[in-house]
């Protein structure tokens, strides 16, 4: 063969070193498609797995390393060989039983080329992780990571010094003793097993390497999926809390705000201040009977209806309401009490100091996958000075814009516009779901 031809070749230590990288890449490949399947993440969230769980991960990670077996058969594809760290991996996370039957997986196609110590071999790596997961604290598992070599002098330290069990030192020296076992069993009967034959001594080191890091690799990946998941439930809970928080201080904003009013008219009015009282008892009776902190833009209406009752009762003929309600709106699903602080506001502030008719305009309608709802007056406005911010107009708009921004993002804001003595507009914008969206979504 020609000089050229021969420089393009590699030696039997660079192929080697190409195999094992070439293997390494294949096990963070798979981790991570593993990991992006719902199914098989919810599985690694819980240490406590029946047995279809058990079943569902011996399958996920069986059927693709006996892939892997099958590729270096049929192909001679070697580095897609990972029966050691597999079936190993498969009991340390799932359990003798289930890395037992990775291990029959991957060591059965084997079989059938003569290669005999593949199969006890396999189920054996299997058991020993499984009997490895049962005396090891399951957070120790979880902190196995390809980093381990870092940290590997100051374990060693702590178990010399201290005469300290160090679960770590453990996690690296069973798949590696499991690899050198391999290589024993490949020595001492040639072509009874598969296993990668360095050209020099030095070499097994990088072999036995390569095994503990595809076994520290998933778990890194995973472990990393794992802290991402309970981030985002985290993420959730705080949200909903939050939620609950700004719904919970409307209410007694509502209820001050009211009970102010009827103590204006006890003295001078006491049969309309007592009418007053009744149907603020009977509206409180529907906010606590509702636990929900979402409801149908139906149900925020009656609700506003309620309370102009109130306000009616108040203010007389003077207070003039008028509802453009597109019918198509009306199941689209609100933050509960989302529409009575805006009503509230523009009757304070709007109506309140207005000499003469108020009248308030209350708008829906669907747009562009949104709802839009809109709450005008022909109040006196707002100070200019005031509207650079909706944080200076009291709880209640505040705590609309802070709902509105906390569900839906900072993108979804209360806006406000107004002119001295010709009134303000209030809108908002909620991204569509309706009743029936809803219902799926929660089933």
């Amino acid at each position: 063969m020609p000089t050229e031809g021969r420089s393009l070749l590699l030696s039997a230590e660079q192929s080697l070193l190409v195999t094992l990288i070439v293997e390494l890449a294949v096990t963070a490949v798979l981790a991570t498609m593993l990991a992006r399947f719902r199914i098989f993440r919810r599985i690694l969230l819980t240490e406590r797995r029946d047995w279809p769980d058990r079943l569902i991960f011996a399958a996920g990670l069986g059927i693709p390393l006996t892939a892997g077996v099958a590729a270096r058969l049929l192909l001679h594809y070697n580095a897609a060989d990972l029966t050691v760290a597999g079936s190993f991996l498969a009991g340390l996370l799932a359990g003798p039983y289930a890395g037992a039957l990775v291990g029959a997986a991957v060591g059965l196609p084997p079989v059938f080329v003569h290669e005999w110590g593949a199969l006890p071999l396999a189920i054996g790596c299997g058991f020993a992780g499984g009997g490895l997961r049962e005396l090891c604290p399951k957070e120790e598992i979880w902190r196995f990571t390809p980093f381990f070599v870092t940290k590997l002098h100051r374990s060693i330290w702590r178990l010399f010094r201290k005469l300290t069990l160090d679960w770590q030192v453990i996690l690296v020296s069973a798949p590696a003793l499991l690899e050198l076992l391999r290589q024993a069993i490949g020595h001492q009967f040639p072509g009874s097993i598969f296993f990668f034959n360095p050209p020099e001594k030095i070499y097994s080191v990088l072999v036995v390497l390569a095994t503990v890091l595809a076994v520290a690799i998933p778990i890194k990946i995973w472990n990393s999926a794992r802290i991402e998941h309970r981030l985002a439930e985290q993420e959730q809970l705080l949200m909903a809390a939050r939620v609950e928080a700004l719904a919970n201080q409307i209410n007694p904003h509502f209820l001050f705000n009211t009970l102010t009013s009827i103590s204006s008219l006890i003295r001078s009015q006491p049969e309309t201040a007592r009418m007053l009282i009744v149907k603020l008892s009977g509206l409180l009776r529907r906010l606590l009977r509702s636990q929900e902190h979402f409801v149908t833009l139906r149900e925020e209406l009656a609700a506003v209806e309620e309370y102009l009752d109130i306000e009616r009762v108040r203010f007389g003929p003077s207070l003039v309401v008028e509802k453009d309600i597109d019918e198509a709106s009306l199941n689209v699903i609100v933050p509960s009490m989302i529409l009575q602080p805006l009503v509230e506001n523009s009757i304070k502030h709007g109506l309140g100091r207005k000499v003469g008719e108020g009248r308030i305009v209350i708008r829906s309608r669907r747009q562009a996958g949104h709802a839009v709802i809109e709450v005008i007056d022909n109040g006196v406005g707002l100070p200019t000075t005031r509207m650079e911010s909706t944080g200076d107009h009291g709880i209640g708009l505040r705590n609309v814009n802070e709902r509105m921004r906390v569900i839906y993002g900072e993108n979804y804001q209360l806006r406000l516009h107004s002119v001295p003595n010709q009134g303000t507009s209030a809108r908002i914008e909620i991204p569509e779901l309706d009743v029936a969206e809803r219902e799926r979504a929660s089933a």
